[in-house]
C-alpha cells in the first residue's frame, strides 16, 4: 500500500489535469454549438441547390454539364481525407482514416491513377507513417473552415475535371448526421451526377414535367449553378468535419473528466485506510511506549 504522502500527491496531480480535461470539454462544446450552426445553414443551403440541379437535370434540356458527365473511363482519382491538427478525440481520426487506406489500396489494385490530397495534421502523420505518399496537404483549416480557403481547392478540382486530369474526387470525412450520430464516410463528389439526383430528384421523377423559360440561357445557367452545387457540397463537408471532430474532443473530454473523478475517489478511500493504518499505528506505539515506562 501505498503511504498517505504519495496518496496525497497522486491525488492532487489527477485534480490538475481534471480541471485541464474539464476546460477542453467547455471549450469544445462551445465550439461545437457554433460549427453546427454553420453546418446547419450551409445544409439547407446545399439541399436547396441540390433540388434545383435535380430539377434541371430531369427538364428536357438537350446538353448536360461536364461536371454531371460521367468519364467513359476512370483513370484518374483523387481522395482528400479531412483529419483534425490535434488530437484528443477519441477514435476520430482513425475511424476516417483506417477506411480511407483500405480505398486508396482497392483503388490501387484496380489499376488506378491515386492522387492522395490530406487535410491535418493527424491524417499526415498516419500516412507517413504507413508509407503512403501525399502529393498535397494542408494544415489551415480548423473549427472555422473558411470558403475561400476551401474554394481554391474546390475550383481546382473543377477545372482538372473538366480538363480530364481527374476522373473522380473522393471525398473522406465525418459527416454530421446529428448531435448525437456522426458517421465515417467516404463520397464521391465529381461527377455529380448522383448528388443531383438527390434532393429534388425524387418530386421531379413523380410529378409531371416541369417546363423552364431560361434567361438569358440555360447554358449561361447551368454554368454557373452546376459548378456551385459543387462547392456547395465540398464546402459542407468540411463543415461537417469540423462538427464532428468537436463532437469527438467533447465526449473524449467528458469520459477523461468523468474518469478523473473516478480515480480520485478510489484515492481519497485508499488514503483514508492509509491514513486510518497510519493513526493505529502511531497510537499502538504511543500505548506501548506507556507500557513499557510503568
Amino acid at each position: 500500500m501505498a503511504s498517505a504522502r504519495e496518496l496525497v500527491k497522486r491525488r492532487k496531480s489527477i485534480r490538475n489535469i481534471r480541471k485541464i480535461t474539464r476546460t477542453m470539454e467547455l471549450i469544445a462544446t462551445a465550439r461545437f454549438k457554433k460549427a453546427m450552426d454553420r453546418a446547419s445553414e450551409a445544409a439547407a443551403y446545399t439541399k436547396k441547390i441540390n433540388e434545383i440541379v435535380a430539377d434541371l437535370a430531369a427538364a428536357d434540356l438537350k446538353f448536360s454539364h461536364p461536371l454531371l458527365q460521367q468519364p467513359a473511363e476512370e483513370k484518374n482519382v483523387a481522395i482528400l481525407v479531412l483529419t483534425s491538427n490535434r488530437g484528443l478525440c477519441g477514435g476520430y481520426n482513425g475511424g476516417i482514416l483506417r477506411p480511407t487506406l483500405r480505398r486508396l489500396r482497392q483503388l490501387e489494385s484496380d489499376g488506378k491513377n491515386v492522387s492522395l490530397e490530406v487535410s491535418g495534421k493527424r491524417g499526415i502523420a498516419f500516412m507517413k507513417f504507413e508509407g503512403v505518399p501525399i502529393d498535397r496537404s494542408y494544415t489551415q483549416f480548423e473549427d472555422k473552415p473558411a470558403f475561400d480557403d476551401v474554394n481554391e481547392i474546390a475550383s481546382r478540382y473543377v477545372a482538372d475535371f473538366i480538363a480530364g486530369r481527374l476522373d473522380r474526387v473522393d471525398v473522406a470525412y465525418q459527416e454530421f448526421l446529428s448531435s448525437s450520430k456522426q458517421a465515417p464516410t467516404i463520397q464521391t463528389l465529381l461527377p455529380i451526377g448522383d448528388l443531383a439526383g438527390s434532393g429534388g430528384a425524387d418530386e421531379a421523377s413523380n410529378g409531371a414535367s416541369i417546363d423552364y423559360e431560361f434567361l438569358p440561357s440555360a447554358e449561361e445557367i447551368l454554368e454557373e449553378l452546376v459548378p456551385a452545387a459543387f462547392k456547395a457540397r465540398f464546402f459542407k463537408t468540411f463543415l461537417d468535419a469540423a462538427v464532428g471532430e468537436q463532437i469527438a474532443r467533447m465526449v473524449a473530454m467528458k469520459s477523461a473528466t468523468e474518469n478523473a473523478d473516478e480515480m480520485i475517489r478510489d484515492i481519497s478511500m485508499e488514503y483514508n485506510r492509509a491514513r486510518q493504518t497510519q493513526i493505529t499505528s502511531e497510537l499502538a506505539e504511543i500505548i506501548g511506549g506507556a507500557a513499557a515506562l510503568e
